[in-house]
């Protein structure tokens, strides 16, 4: 399995508006593609999404009752922990706040987990409010597979790698637990404005 390295050189530097760009970052026109192993590709007819755990009743949906939930359309700035910013992206998804109406629980923590068993842990707190996303579209399209598609969190106020591609459920939970890049000595939080990229930042 390859990892992204501490020395991933980027793209030169353009400007960009003051104020926007968390320190350290530099800004891209493109949507570069980093992954840890393999692109899943699951059929949409096997696809589902879960909440589990701290939660009164587990629920589920298929793909099509997903699509049929209340949809946003977000425009954001993306940071990934490479140190490169997208400005403006635009995407269409599922409000976590919608997909966890009505839910009962007392966790303070969520691990997100995905195909290819990628796993990333989070505040609930920082899914909720409007602060995060099951995302479907990118850019008026269809979310590409090396991309996260068919859905992938999108949780933007934090370093993208928070943002967990090919996802397929958050769990909820009382305690706090690390996900995959955390475990291997990435931030447990995630600050782009603080520079959270390695535990001890």
């Amino acid at each position: 399995m390859d990892f992204i390295s501490r020395g991933f050189r980027g793209r030169p530097r353009e400007q960009a508006p003051a104020g926007r760009l968390p320190p350290g970052q530099y800004m891209v026109r493109d949507f570069p593609v980093l992954s840890a192993g393999p692109t899943p590709h699951t059929p949409l007819s096997r696809w589902t999404f879960s909440i589990t755990g701290e939660i009164d009743e587990p629920r589920q949906w298929t793909w099509e009752q997903f699509r049929a939930l209340p949809t946003e359309t977000i425009t954001k700035d993306i940071h990934c922990v490479t140190k490169w910013s997208k400005f403006d992206t635009v995407w269409e998804g599922v409000s976590v706040d919608t997909l966890l109406d009505g839910v009962d629980t007392t966790a303070e923590y969520v691990l997100a987990f995905s195909d290819g068993g990628y796993t990333t842990n989070i505040p609930l707190q920082d899914l909720t409010e409007g602060k995060a996303w099951v995302a479907f579209a990118f850019g008026g399209e269809p979310l590409e597979p090396e991309h996260g598609g068919p859905a992938r969190l999108l949780v933007p106020h934090l370093y993208f790698w928070k943002s967990a591609k090919w996802v397929r459920g958050l769990r909820l939970m009382s305690e706090n637990s690390p996900g995959f890049w955390e475990t291997y000595g990435y931030h447990d939080y995630g600050d782009p404005w603080r520079e959270q990229r390695y535990s001890g930042d």
